[in-house]
């Protein structure tokens, strides 16, 4: 029986940790955005915001936020996603997803619109006591949208690196972002791998099945 693509991909998917400075042709890059696009968020919230630096201008900006060892991930990437998310979550952005929503045909009646708007409020409203609630809830959904597009990816050819050794909040002044009513939660590197990149060469090492999986009964 052939391997499942998706377990293939999984196997063979690596953290990369040098870069070959080649560029991801846009139009590959447009469908990985695209992909990203349509990523499940909880209630449909959308509650993100992605900021691309694409040259190696834009990708410089953001080492101040970076300590010295991740340079490498940012500069000889071919691009590196800023994944940020509102700060708050206010009535026009409820209103502005619930009429793209309309307009894309998901109402068969108003008592359904109402419905969703109503439960996408109060889903999104237990979160909504502090920023700090808020902001991790939505990251949560930005970590669903990075795992797919970390294996959209490898699927592509395309390496990647996720990035958490970051100064967020130095990101958020590099971009003025709380003044946009956002903040910065992971930054995501895309590129080629650097055929001496040692990490490439090492074995994939996870925990077993069986110590990461009991069954219910």
């Amino acid at each position: 029986m052939e391997k499942n693509v998706f377990l293939r991909l999984a196997e063979e998917r690596y953290t990369t940790k040098h870069y070959n400075g080649k560029m991801i042709p846009r139009e590959q890059f447009a469908t990985l955005c695209e992909i990203f696009r349509l990523a499940p968020t909880s209630v449909n919230a959308q509650a993100w915001h992605f900021f691309t630096a694409h040259t190696a201008e834009a990708r410089a900006k953001l080492l101040p936020a970076l300590p010295d060892f991740n340079h490498d991930r940012v500069t000889g990437a071919s691009d590196v996603v800023v994944f940020t998310v509102p700060t708050k979550l206010t009535d026009a952005h409820f209103e502005r997803v619930l009429e793209k929503e309309a307009a894309d045909g998901r109402f068969p009646n108003d008592e359904i619109r109402k419905q969703q708007d109503q439960g996408r409020r109060y889903f999104a409203g237990l979160h909504m006591g502090s920023e700090k609630d808020l902001v991790e809830w939505e990251a949560r959904q930005a970590y669903i949208g990075m795992g797919i597009m970390l294996y959209a990816a490898a699927g592509m050819g395309i390496d990647s690196t996720c990035l958490e050794g970051v100064d967020f909040k130095k990101v958020d002044e590099i971009l003025g972002l709380r003044e946009k009513g956002l903040t910065a939660v992971v930054l995501l590197s895309l590129g080629y791998r650097n055929p001496n990149d040692g990490n490439a060469m090492r074995p994939k090492s996870r925990l077993t099945t069986e110590e990461l999986f009991t069954e219910i009964k």
